[in-house]
């Protein structure tokens, strides 16, 4: 259980940072992290982390598949939480 939650710590801080590089690379007008990416990650467990870093940078909150999509993937994160820790 300590690996998975390790896991999950590394995977919300590695989405937050992706969404925070985002940004950065949106406003000088560099290459674009793939929303494809984003997605996977907060999928994979960074749901948490890419949500805050939605409203810390206050990127990506005009996008409807973000707003809706991240709540949902993060509530998606805790029932596997959940299920892993009821079964495990």
């Amino acid at each position: 259980m300590t690996y998975f939650l390790i896991y999950l710590l590394l995977m919300n801080i590695i989405t937050f940072i992706e969404m925070g590089h985002d940004k950065g690379q949106a406003k000088k007008g560099g290459r674009r992290v793939p929303e494809k990416r984003l997605f996977l990650l907060a999928a994979l467990g960074g749901g948490i982390g890419g949500w805050l870093g939605m409203r810390m940078w206050r990127h990506k909150t005009k996008h409807t598949s973000f707003v809706v999509g991240f709540p949902l993937l993060i509530a998606l994160n805790c029932i596997c939480v959940i299920f892993i820790a009821v079964y495990m």
